[in-house]
Formats: structure tokens, C-alpha cells, sequence
């Protein structure tokens, strides 16, 4: 019996759990079911999960069809209201076999009550030999503009012990990279007795998994990377060179009005650093563009970080004020000028993807065939080439041109 569909909105740990909901939602023998995993971070995020729901309705008719992820969690009774959707599931009840079983409509526990991150559950994409393994869920921290932690709850960190298992299994399966995720990554170990960090962490996967060639991190926050994490980027060949941060904004007044908990300088700080040990080290970041009270001249000020920091690679969000939130009560930027600087923003990560990818020219890269003809670099530069090589391998790459937004090459 194949299992459900399932359908993805959002982040990376949303990926890994939508992979841990196939396996859950087989389990519960489900069969003709669509499964929608939602998120939240945005109004506009909710807009496409509640027209996707109509339009599986349209064509799947016959289909049970589950709503879950943030979204559900946060707001349950507006997905339960909708005449498509047959059953709700919250954040902790979509990883349980049994909430498919259930016979309720509605399953949406109190996700602060949850205080213990779940086990992994291996999910290895047998195409690529990539598997990312969540080791962290949830935020204690409350920024000004985010709902997230009321979709996820408490931050909680799975055991070291648990992870590195998890990892040295997919490795004797095939697995040539594991990516870390979880909500808020730099927080992993501050509730374990001892307090470990994500260094410590990451030092112990590669010591214990030898096997394992790469290991990649998923988005970081600024005010939490701890000294062994960069003397891991230091002394750790296999730890994959690229930092995605949580930036958000390039003016420290912005930042302040958002709750961040890190500074512009800190930033810079942060990315010298890595690079002082790890040179080749590319860096991505999140940012908002149109933030309640955000001038001109504090627009330009996170223009300017963006040359400043040397980042190669951006995902731009235009603020949406998401109801219950302290920056939803704050004075507003119009509409048209949020749209306009997110679009200018926008222009800049294009030119700044241009800028890095100018600098591979002439370099041979090992890549991580994704599929056919594509591979990821260790710094994440995804890289065309022409030879026959399959899903999975690990091939040299001499780099010869771009289009702008890939590297162009061919296998050495």
C-alpha cells in the first residue's frame, strides 16, 4: 500500500517532518489522504495553505484530507471551519501514528506543553543522499514580529546521544550528507543536563561518525554561536563551509524594535570570524524588508550590510503583521513601499549570488550530485555541469561560468 501525499509549506524542519509524517501516516494505514503540513510565519503563508486546501479539495474529492503544522497548531479552529479539511492535527500530535487512527476531528494539544524533543526518525532522500535530522524544536525567545514559537512551543533539544546514532545509521545507508535542523539550531543543548552546546554537538557526530563526509548546518542565530562551533569551522574539513543567518534587518534600531538579540557589528563580527578560520566560508541570510517604523535610511543601512558582509545568498521576506504579535500594533509601513524595498532587496541578492559565483570561475569544487547533471557545493553553490555521474556521488567540478544564479561546469 503506497502512503498519503503529502504536501509541504515552509522550512527545512518542516521537510524533515513531512518525511516523519509519511512514515507515521503509513503506519496508521492511511492510503487516499493528502496531508498538508502548514506554516505560519507569514499571513501570505496562510493564504497559499487555505488556497491549496481548496484546490486539492477540487481535485483529489474522494481524498481524506489532514491539515497540521503551524499553522493548525496555531490556529486550529479556522482550518477546522473550512468544509474541505476532515481532520486538524497539531504540531506533536502529526508525528504519532495513533492522531491518524483517531476518530476526532479536531487533535491540538498545547504545544507548551510539550517539553521533550522526539526522537529522530531517519528520512534519507535515497536521490540525493542527503537527509537532514532535527535535533532541536521549538524558541524560548520572542521576537517582535513572529509566531512561531506559539506553533512550536518550548525549545527542546534531542540528546546527543539519540543524534549521533541517527546519523552513523544513515551513513551505513548511503547518507554522504546530514544537515542539522531545528527552530532555533543555537539553542540545542541548553536544556540538557550540562548545558552542551551545538559545538560540542557537532565536534562529537564527526568524531563518532567517521563515515559520514559532510555535515551541513541549517539557519543559525547570531547572538548564539558558541566559540567551539567556530573552531569547528576551523579544524573540521567535513563540516560544510556555509552559515545561513538570521539577520533579519541591518539597522540596530530595527533590530532593537524587533526583540533580536544581536547588533549590525555583532553580525559583521560573527561572519569575520568564521571566515578568519575558514576563509572559503559563504554566508546566506534572512531579512525583512518594511518593518513597522523602518525609514529610508534604516532601509539602506541593511542595503548596505549585504556589500558589508559579503553575503552570497538571501531569502527576503516583506513584513506581514501576523495578528497577536507586538509589531503588528506598531505604526506601519505602507503596502506599495514594503513591496518596493522587498523588490530592491531582492535586486541586491541577485547581484550579490552574481558576485560570489564570479568568484568560482576557475575553481574545481567537489559537489554532491543532487540529480542528473546538478550538484551542491560544500559552500551550497549549486552547480550545472555536463558527464554522467549519479545521484549521490561526490564528484570534482572545474568550475567554468554561471548563469547568474547557478555555477557552470565540468566534471575534472
Amino acid at each position: 500500500m503506497s502512503g498519503p501525499e503529502v504536501i509541504t509549506f515552509g522550512c527545512r524542519l518542516n521537510a524533515y517532518e513531512s518525511e516523519v509524517i509519511r512514515v507515521r501516516a503509513k503506519e496508521a494505514g492511511l492510503a487516499d489522504a493528502v496531508v498538508l503540513n502548514t506554516c505560519a510565519v507569514t499571513a501570505e503563508a496562510v493564504r497559499q495553505a487555505r488556497q491549496t486546501i481548496r484546490r486539492v479539495r477540487r481535485e483529489r474529492p474522494a481524498a481524506r484530507l489532514i491539515v497540521t503544522g503551524c499553522a493548525a497548531q496555531i490556529d486550529p479552529a479556522a482550518f477546522a471551519a473550512m468544509g474541505e479539511v476532515d481532520q486538524v492535527l497539531g504540531n506533536a500530535e502529526k508525528l504519532e501514528a495513533s492522531a491518524y487512527r483517531a476518530a476526532r476531528r479536531v487533535s491540538v494539544a498545547d504545544i507548551f506543553s510539550v517539553h521533550e524533543a522526539a526522537a529522530p526518525v531517519l528520512a534519507l532522500d535515497t536521490a540525493r543522499a542527503r537527509a537532514s535530522v532535527e535535533v532541536q524544536n521549538g524558541c524560548d525567545h520572542r521576537c517582535t514580529f513572529c509566531v512561531i514559537p506559539f506553533g512550536r512551543g518550548v525549545s527542546r533539544s534531542v540528546p546527543a546521544g539519540p543524534v549521533v546514532d541517527a546519523i552513523r545509521r544513515l551513513s551505513t545507508e548511503g547518507c554522504r550528507e546530514a544537515v542539522l535542523t531545528g527552530v532555533d539550531l543555537t539553542s540545542w543543548g541548553a536544556d540538557l543536563p550540562g548545558a552542551p552546546t551545538l559545538g560540542g554537538l557537532v565536534r562529537r557526530i564527526l568524531r563518532l561518525a567517521p563515515d559520514l563526509p559532510r555535515l551541513r548546518l541549517s539557519s543559525i542565530d547570531v547572538a548564539e554561536i558558541d566559540e567551539e562551533l567556530i573552531a569547528c569551522f576551523a579544524d573540521e574539513p567535513r563540516l560544510m563551509p556555509y552559515l545561513h543567518l538570521s539577520l533579519q534587518s541591518g539597522d540596530d534600531m530595527i533590530l532593537k524594535r524587533m526583540k533580536r538579540r544581536h547588533g549590525r557589528d555583532q553580525a559583521l563580527a560573527l561572519i569575520q570570524a568564521v571566515r578568519r578560520v575558514r576563509p572559503d566560508t559563504a554566508f546566506g541570510a534572512d531579512l525583512i524588508a518594511g518593518f513597522p517604523t523602518e525609514t529610508e535610511a534604516m532601509f539602506e543601512r541593511t542595503l548596505e550590510v549585504i556589500k558589508e558582509a559579503d553575503l552570497a545568498y538571501l531569502h527576503v521576506f516583506p513584513f506581514s503583521p501576523r495578528v497577536g504579535t507586538p509589531a503588528a500594533c506598531m505604526p506601519q509601513v505602507d503596502k506599495a513601499r514594503v513591496k518596493a524595498r522587498a523588490a530592491r532587496l531582492r535586486e541586491a541578492g541577485a547581484a550579490a549570488i552574481r558576485r560570489h559565483l564570479d568568484r568560482q570561475i576557475g575553481r574545481t569544487i567537489v559537489g554532491l550530485v543532487e540529480r542528473p547533471g546538478r550538484a551542491r557545493a560544500p559552500d551550497f553553490t549549486e552547480v550545472l555541469f555536463e558527464g554522467a555521474s549519479p545521484a549521490g556521488a561526490l564528484v570534482p567540478v572545474v568550475v567554468s561560468g554561471h548563469d547568474g544564479a547557478r555555477a557552470i561546469g565540468v566534471l575534472a
